[in-house]
């Protein structure tokens, strides 16, 4: 792949991991406590135009 692809690529899941921990965190804050709970979380990830449905699992817990 060209390293242009690489970048925009690299730039996109920099911004999807910023932009999505500091959604988690403002809900875990908008929660309350949160200590001792886990919580399921997961991500979808499109790509118009190309056959993608890309999904990750996992759980955060509270603090």
């Amino acid at each position: 792949m060209s390293d242009d692809f690489n970048m925009s690529m690299r730039k996109f899941l920099k911004q999807v991991g910023v932009t999505s921990q500091q959604a988690i965190e403002e809900g875990m804050r908008n929660a309350g406590s949160t200590e001792g709970k886990s919580y399921s979380a997961k991500m979808v990830l499109t790509v118009d135009g190309l056959d993608i449905e890309h999904v990750v699992t996992g759980k955060i817990e509270g603090a």
